[in-house]
């Protein structure tokens, strides 16, 4: 029978620190710089306004300082070096679920984990926003191992929200301004099908956006035995499957608008990133970066 609920990690500082040795290990003999490649010199910002010479992309003049002026200037941009990361965990009813030995929660807070750790090792800036249906908690980007750790430990601290509560209420007004132009802006959630929030095209120009997301292998699939009971955690209660053609059917059918959605939320196919309950999360997230790198090279 699926576990219906998890409790929160009773010391999320002692599981991040039993995780940094692994992610140190990735990034210096495995990633190397492909994390750091992966983002670099996404974002151009803007620096000054400089004559225009022979040779220049003409598309950077300035045309309202050339009429003041009287003859051509450009505008000049520098390549941003500074990575920030904004991690948006929508926690939600429906993580509780897992057919096996850890449930979906329990899995996506370590994915969370995982790639704050990346940040610190790599001496970037990492924040979150934090959304349950009780409400939202937000920590601000920040730099250095301790600091980054202390934020990790309070998202993975969180208490996991009650089976019957609501959805989570994501403050996108407040996420259009939470972090710097370019920045990497990482929705962890279980992405149900649904329209898309308002405002997501802002926020794909403004951010990298990616999407990660932690599937039960129930999910993608029915058991095959014919009757079994499961724990609905959006639901409350445990309900009865009997195998039918018609549940089998509407359950591919849910799954078809999941994807979907999700697709449409994330149409780079390397912006998006589904692990499985029983995969090692790290080695996801190794081959998830190589994989963007190789593409960041054939540009």
């Amino acid at each position: 029978m699926p576990v219906a609920a998890q409790p929160a990690p009773q010391n999320p500082l002692a599981l991040l620190r039993q995780l940094e040795w692994r992610v140190r290990h990735a990034v210096e003999n495995v990633l190397s710089g492909e994390y750091r490649s992966t983002f670099r010199g996404r974002g151009m910002e803007f620096d000054q306004v400089v004559k225009y010479e022979f040779g220049d992309d003409v598309r950077d003049i300035d045309w309202n300082v050339t009429a003041r002026l009287g003859e051509p200037y450009r505008k000049k941009f520098v390549e941003e070096r500074e990575v920030t990361l904004l991690l948006v965990f929508e926690d939600s009813p429906s993580l509780h679920f897992g057919s096996g030995a850890q449930s979906k929660r329990e899995a996506l807070l370590e994915l969370a984990g995982l790639v704050m750790l990346l940040g610190a090792v790599n001496r970037d800036r990492v924040g979150f926003v934090y959304a349950a249906p009780g409400g939202n908690l937000v920590r601000e980007p920040v730099r250095g191992r301790g600091a980054i750790l202390h934020a990790a430990a309070t998202l993975l601290g969180r208490p996991a929200p009650a089976p019957t509560a609501g959805a989570a209420e994501i403050p996108w007004r407040f996420l259009a301004r939470a972090a710097p132009k370019h920045s990497v802006l990482l929705w962890l959630g279980d992405f149900p099908p649904r329209a898309e929030p308002e405002g997501w095209a802002v926020l794909q120009r403004r951010y990298q956006t990616m999407g990660f997301r932690v599937d039960d292998p129930w999910e993608r699939e029915l058991p095959a035995q014919e009757t079994f009971a499961a724990y609905d955690p959006a639901a409350g209660r445990l309900v009865t499957l009997d195998g039918s053609a018609a549940e089998r059917a509407a359950h591919a059918a849910w799954v078809a608008r999941r994807e979907a959605a999700w697709q449409a939320l994330f149409p780079d196919r390397l912006s998006r990133l589904v692990v499985d309950t029983g995969q090692n999360r790290l080695d996801a997230l190794v081959r998830f970066f190589h994989a963007r790198m190789v593409q960041r090279a054939g540009r």
